[in-house]
């Protein structure tokens, strides 16, 4: 690898830690944080099982990076059966 090729890569390396600093994230940025995919945030929020932004006049989800931490060191269970079975209860309690 040349030198300019080393550069490049350690630019990418600095973009990406610094991203990890914004206070307000969106659905992207919340991805490459915690490594989950983007389905699944998105599963995530249609259950309400993650902490969320709650300012009507903006469509895009946004995400607290401190309420983000704190939910992740709370130790979710984010197994896509316990998620599929939380799914099926709200179905179940919106039916009603």
């Amino acid at each position: 690898m040349n030198e300019h090729n080393q550069v490049v890569v350690l630019l990418e390396d600095i973009k990406v830690l610094l991203s990890h600093t914004k206070k307000v994230m969106n659905v992207d940025d919340l991805a490459q944080y915690t490594g989950l995919s983007k389905s699944k945030i998105y599963k995530l929020t249609h259950l309400k099982l993650i902490p969320i932004s709650n300012n009507p006049n903006i469509r895009q989800k946004f995400f607290d990076k401190d309420k983000i931490d704190a939910w992740l060191l709370g130790e979710p269970n984010l197994s896509d059966e316990f998620l599929e079975h939380q799914f099926n209860q709200s179905l179940l309690k919106n039916r009603k």
